[in-house]
């Protein structure tokens, strides 16, 4: 199941493997996931749906800006929002009224897609195919894809923790060279809140500006 990047314009940025892994998806395996109900077939068919997409974008010719806000649609299609944003915001998620939490998953998915859509963009001339699968019951199931491309010398795995969220299937974690989105994302968006004395909303409002 390979797919291809062939927008041959070059990237405009220079990052490296292990910096793209540091800042990418990582959302880890946490204990109140919900029930298990799907095959490795049902994942593998998402994210391979997640890959046509990203190549598309990718490929469209677009703007950045146009290209930024396609990479949103892919959070809000695919992603489980919900869950990756109280989880990367803890404690403090508990304590935010509904409006509060509402705003904070709307600004963190456009900052998410603004700070990792510019790194998938730097995947042009590169192919992705998934490559196995582990099914790991309740907690969900990893498919793995891997990407390779000139730019490096040996291909390298992007992982996608899949799960069963409230009958649809959404992706939880994207894992790369196994590095965590959660890891990376909670540190630093726990710092923002805290040099916003622990206000949401404040927290909020930096993440629309940011990415």
């Amino acid at each position: 199941m390979k797919q291809t990047l062939t927008t041959p314009s070059p990237s405009t940025r220079n990052l490296s493997r292990r910096a793209f892994g540091a800042g990418a998806l990582g959302l880890g395996l946490v204990s109140a996931l919900p029930a298990h109900a799907m095959t490795v077939k049902d994942a593998e068919a998402l994210i391979q749906r997640v890959l046509g997409d990203v190549l598309s974008i990718i490929n469209a010719g677009k703007s950045q800006a146009a290209v930024l806000r396609d990479f949103e649609g892919i959070f809000q299609r695919y992603g489980d929002r919900t869950r990756i944003a109280s989880a990367i915001l803890g404690q403090p998620w508990r304590a935010a009224s509904g409006a509060e939490r509402n705003a904070y998953v709307d600004a963190l998915s456009g900052y998410l897609a603004r700070k990792y859509g510019k790194q998938f963009a730097d995947f042009k001339g590169a192919s992705i195919e998934i490559s196995r699968s582990t099914d790991y019951g309740r907690k969900g199931i990893i498919v793995q894809s891997l990407v390779e491309t000139k730019k490096w010398s040996e291909p390298f795995p992007v992982e996608w923790h899949v799960i069963n969220s409230d009958g649809q299937l959404k992706f939880f974690d994207i894992i790369i060279e196994g590095v965590k989105l959660l890891s990376a994302e909670r540190n630093e968006i726990r710092a923002i809140l805290d040099r916003n004395g622990g206000s949401v909303a404040a927290l909020t409002a930096a993440l629309t500006k940011m990415g």
